[in-house]
């Protein structure tokens, strides 16, 4: 459909449809259709529960969801521009490719061919189970939402072209598990050369496995068998045949998870990247300087109860990694608080994902997304600030997608960060005449650019303790698996 001077090309399958016999097994090719396929209206999203962000509504949701979205400005086939794939976030259980902050049309309009791309989420993307195992030649299951994602970009090698598309110069990005996506995908043997260009917004993974062994294949296998006793199903094939709503109500968040599979991700991202293995395409990569602020309510924390607080979230973490947070008063603990989440989710991994692509002796740019924006009171968003997918609305310059009172300073910046953003995909360096000078990351010090109305170079956040996770995590690594 044309929408001004672009075309919107909505709901185009890149797959068959995940169902019945296919439920839990690779993407399939989509079956061929006759005649001309209408593409004037999103796909419904894959089935979840919830949502991926306050004040987002999903019209619909059905396991058939393997689908994706183009935008484009070019006239004819011929054009060759370059390509934004953009991977949704949403912890691996919620999110779509046609929530309207990601319509990819501001971004096109500065010369680039927009995809946004579905993938299976909570246990339709991650079960593993032996039987699911014993079907494959790699024995190996789980990881079907990132077998979609490579499924999307092969569908783009194939047929951007016919988009105005140039299918050499692919850049593949996401946010939150969109990023972590980004991440596994540029590890994958399974993805290489499917890509040239990497973005990684506020997600990566590389935490010891120690600390998450449930992505240990036999662990998620042994969680697999769990699930489908719960469910009263004794094999596979009875776990295919269930209704999907019953498969979703079970899972409750429970399986969403990557797992060290032996095919798809044969090694830890981590161990890639220290190994120099991963795909060594430029990459942008950064965090915002509050994540956590969306992500928990800290309001009760106080300085007794710092240490009692973190436990009950995240369960025991060694001794070091609360202390490198201090404080004395409440408000200081509820501040640490914070910047201990942050640090723990987003930060370190952010850090060591450009530390070790730089070390490679790839082109890395990073960035602190530090602006606030006016999220007003009365709102789901009210005193968040640069928290957790704060700079979406930035980045997309889909400031009109909130009715929230922007200022001068905020369309400033979303100017200058799509303007950053399509560089990079044009070019693999986000620098150019229109935007301040960003240099790139040359190691552990930075630089990176702090993203506000006013950009400025700066170096991470809280270098000690980062520096304390750097050292626990080196001995977790040396510890037995469990």
């Amino acid at each position: 459909m044309r929408d001004g001077d672009l075309l919107a090309y909505k709901g185009v399958p890149f797959a068959a449809a995940p169902v019945g016999a296919l439920r839990w097994r690779a993407p399939e090719a989509v079956v061929p259709w006759s005649g001309v396929r209408p593409a004037t209206a999103f796909a419904p999203a894959c089935l979840q529960n919830g949502v991926s962000m306050p004040g987002e509504v999903l019209s619909r949701t059905s396991e058939d969801c393997l689908y994706l979205n183009v935008w484009t400005p070019a006239a004819n086939w011929a054009a060759k521009l370059p390509v934004l794939v953009w991977i949704h976030g949403g912890g691996f259980t919620n999110g779509s490719a046609s929530m309207p902050l990601y319509s990819g049309d501001r971004l096109a309009r500065r010369g680039i061919v927009v995809v946004t791309v579905a993938y299976r989420l909570g246990a339709f993307g991650f079960l593993a189970h032996p039987e699911l195992s014993a079907e494959t030649a790699q024995k190996s299951s789980g990881n079907y939402a990132f077998r979609d994602q490579i499924a999307a970009l092969q569908w783009v090698q194939r047929n951007i072209g016919a988009f105005g598309g140039d299918p050499t110069r692919v850049t593949i990005a996401g946010q939150s598990a969109g990023a972590m996506s980004v991440n596994i995908l540029m590890a994958s043997p399974l993805a290489k050369g499917l890509f040239h260009r990497a973005i990684g917004q506020s997600g990566g993974f590389f935490e010891p496995v120690q600390l998450a062994p449930q992505y240990l294949l036999a662990n998620a296998e042994r969680d697999g068998v769990a699930f489908a006793a719960s469910l009263g199903a004794t094999s596979v094939e009875a776990l295919r045949r269930l209704p999907p709503e019953a498969v979703l109500k079970a899972n409750a968040g429970r399986i969403s998870h990557p797992v060290i599979d032996r095919h798809v991700l044969p090694r830890t991202p981590f161990e890639v990247c220290s190994e120099r293995r991963q795909t060594p395409v430029p990459l942008l990569v950064g965090v915002n300087a509050e994540e956590a602020r969306s992500l928990s309510d800290v309001s009760k924390v106080t300085a007794p109860s710092f240490a009692a607080d973190i436990t009950k979230t995240f369960g025991p973490l060694p001794p070091p990694l609360i202390e490198a947070y201090p404080f004395k008063t409440d408000g200081e603990a509820r501040a640490a608080r914070i910047a201990f989440e942050t640090d723990l989710r987003f930060g370190w991994n952010m850090w060591t994902w450009a530390r070790l692509h730089a070390a490679a002796g790839a082109p890395v740019f990073s960035y602190r997304f530090a602006q606030h924006p006016p999220f007003p009171q009365g709102s789901p968003y009210a005193g968040w600030g640069p928290a957790h997918f704060a700079e979406l609305w930035y980045m997309f310059d889909h400031l009109d997608q909130a009715p929230w009172p922007w200022r001068a300073e905020d369309r400033r910046l979303a100017q200058t960060m799509a303007a950053y953003w399509v560089n990079f995909v044009k070019t693999g360096n986000p620098n150019g005449a229109s935007v301040p000078a960003w240099p790139a990351f040359a190691g552990s010090t930075g630089p990176l650019l702090v993203l506000t109305d006013k950009p400025t170079v700066g170096t991470p956040d809280r270098p000690n303790a980062l520096a304390v996770f750097d050292s626990v995590y080196t001995q977790l690594r040396g510890a037995p698996l469990r």
